[in-house]
């Protein structure tokens, strides 16, 4: 993996920003988490309830989504409350189906019943990374969750199958490059999300070329970097949750 500079944190090509997970933060949901990757800071808050959509009633099968948000000032202008504009952004709307798939796809939703958990994620800080730090601490949250309601006998068994975890990567005057910020990630060439599994699976890649294409060794230099992030990801994952 050639490298050609310095990044503007002074991190190694291949560091993630400092990471904590921060349990119970919300103190009235079944399960939260707090996020902090580098400047990125984002409040992921699980909610059941006991009930699935109309299109899954009678199903015995459960349901989880998600719900994304950005306060006004997590950036570096002032943005409007979707709420006051009457409606969510195509963003918005993409990026929470984004964390609810990639939830979906470690849990086995029949072992849940019908009930559904909902994660908030709401950035209240944003430095680049959002959603993959949304997707990391919302499974923290959804972990805890699913603990209550084991411990309320709730649930006799974890439908959680697996973990799951995000990065971003991306392609800079520094060469191939793990976990952007936003000077890196507004000036890269190209920039991927890398949506990965404890168990080695792939759920969702999102990469694109804002200059000219990337190659295909390139993409694999990504992804390698990807796996190495979201291996240490997994770890902390595992970690905020045994120490909660």
């Amino acid at each position: 993996m050639p490298q050609s500079g310095m990044r503007p944190s002074g991190r190694a090509y291949d560091a993630l920003r400092p990471l904590s997970l921060e349990t119970g933060f919300a103190r009235h949901a079944e399960g939260s988490c707090l996020i902090r990757m580098g400047g990125t800071e984002v409040l992921c808050a699980a909610s059941v309830e006991a009930r699935v959509p109309p299109f899954m009633r009678n199903s015995g099968v459960g349901w989880v989504t998600a719900e994304y948000g950005m306060l006004p000032r997590a950036t570096h202008t002032r943005g409007d409350r979707e709420a006051a504009r009457g409606k969510q952004s195509g963003r918005t709307q993409e990026i929470q189906r984004l964390i609810g798939r990639s939830l979906r796809a470690v849990v086995n939703r029949a072992v849940m019943g019908e009930m559904t958990i909902t994660l908030d994620c709401d950035v209240l800080n944003a430095d680049g990374g959002t959603r993959c730090a949304a997707i990391t601490g919302a499974w923290v949250a959804l972990n805890l969750a699913f603990r209550h309601l084991r411990k309320m006998n709730v649930l006799k068994a974890d439908p959680l199958v697996g973990q799951v975890a995000a990065v971003s990567c991306g392609l800079t005057e520094a060469g191939t490059v793990l976990d952007l910020d936003y000077a890196e990630d507004s000036a890269a060439a190209a920039d991927a999300n890398f949506v990965l599994t404890s168990a080695g699976g792939i759920v969702e890649i999102q990469g694109t070329a804002e200059k000219s294409p990337f190659s295909e060794a390139q993409f694999l230099e990504l992804m390698v970097l990807a796996r190495g992030g979201t291996t240490a990801l997994f770890a902390a994952q595992l970690q905020a949750v045994e120490a909660a």
